[in-house]
């Protein structure tokens, strides 16, 4: 890309992350005001100045404040990663519930709660090490002399398929009720999401997300090829392994707050590059729209249903799921 077309498509950037990042402010403030208790708008702004009334302070602040946080870094997170794995291995279809990242974050999950008894917080822990683990084992497999995208990808999706029936058969040894709470987990869902996962998710990220962006530059010339980014002066393999570690990582952490929400990856990167039109890794707009997807996603969940309340990873997952046999039908015809 001439120097030209690549201050275009930065000045491109910057004015769509503004309006998504407006977008993302009015899902979150509607997060905020509606529910069975409504709280009109003036009283959400109050409510952050210390001027409202004390019911609506408690509604916005205490309850629905860390819902709505936990929605949005963890879609922040989310499209984040799916961008930055999309961009490196060259294939839409490498995101991180597609080539069995959040799998092994389900499994680890899934053992915690039916084989250790454990709940909470150590759930989460659990998740973010089985994520770790696993994608270690699956960039091992996937080594001969250099990592390439296309055998990542598939190395990922056996190891999908792996861990699928690991929860598969503890699910069919559980106990009604502990089966019950694996799946609501494995659904992924921003119910109860309080302080303690917002605290944890926000300090990651405050680490992460500047990495990522820090490693932006050698991932746009990794997506033109090895050889090519080696003629730029790109350390390939230390850089491709520190891009990966980096969106695993944050695969990860939001898995481990808001369970593997299904598809947020996946949609964000494409939805993010076409909007920028640059034909770079757009991960700020990727991961605007992650955010995006999980608020509006989490809203529709919550009230569209009325009065049954749905896990976010059901609606994210209606939509995905068409986009994927959509884009599974793209590439075919493409050969």
């Amino acid at each position: 890309m001439s120097t030209a077309g690549l201050r275009h498509e930065v000045r491109r950037g910057r004015k769509v992350a503004v309006v998504l990042a407006l977008a993302v402010l009015v899902a979150g403030c509607a997060g905020l005001a509606l529910g069975d208790f409504a709280v009109p708008p003036g009283q959400v702004i109050g409510a952050f100045r210390g001027h409202a009334e004390w019911k609506n302070q408690l509604f916005v602040l205490d309850i629905r404040l860390p819902r709505v946080l936990t929605g949005l870094l963890a879609g922040l997170a989310f499209g984040t990663a799916g961008a930055v794995f999309q961009s490196l291995m060259r294939n839409p279809l490498a995101s991180p519930d597609v080539i069995g990242i959040t799998s092994g974050a389900s499994a680890a999950a899934a053992s915690c709660l039916l084989l250790l008894g454990l709940s909470g917080l150590a759930v989460s822990a659990g998740a973010l090490v089985g994520a770790l683990v696993t994608a270690a084992v699956i960039y091992l497999v996937s080594w001969r002399g250099g990592v390439s995208g296309q055998r990542l990808v598939l190395v990922g999706i056996g190891a999908a398929a792996l861990l699928s029936s690991v929860i598969s058969y503890l699910l069919t040894r559980a106990k009604v009720n502990d089966a019950q709470q694996v799946l609501l987990w494995l659904t992924g869902s921003l119910n109860g999401r309080g302080w303690s996962h917002v605290t944890p998710l926000a300090w990651s990220l405050a680490v992460l997300l500047p990495l990522a962006f820090a490693l932006e530059r050698p991932l746009r010339m990794l997506a033109l090829g090895d050889d090519a980014a080696r003629g730029l002066g790109v350390r390939v393999e230390p850089c491709r392994l520190g891009l990966l570690a980096t969106a695993v990582a944050l695969a990860a952490i939001a898995t481990a707050a808001a369970g593997p929400v299904a598809f947020v990856g996946l949609v964000a990167g494409p939805v993010g590059r076409r909007l920028v039109r640059g034909g770079g890794p757009a991960l700020g707009a990727s991961g605007l729209v992650g955010a995006l997807v999980m608020l509006v996603s989490d809203a529709v969940a919550q009230h569209v249903f009325s009065p049954v309340e749905l896990p976010v990873g059901v609606v994210t997952g209606v939509v995905g799921g068409p986009y994927l046999l959509v884009l599974l039908g793209v590439r075919a015809r493409r050969g």
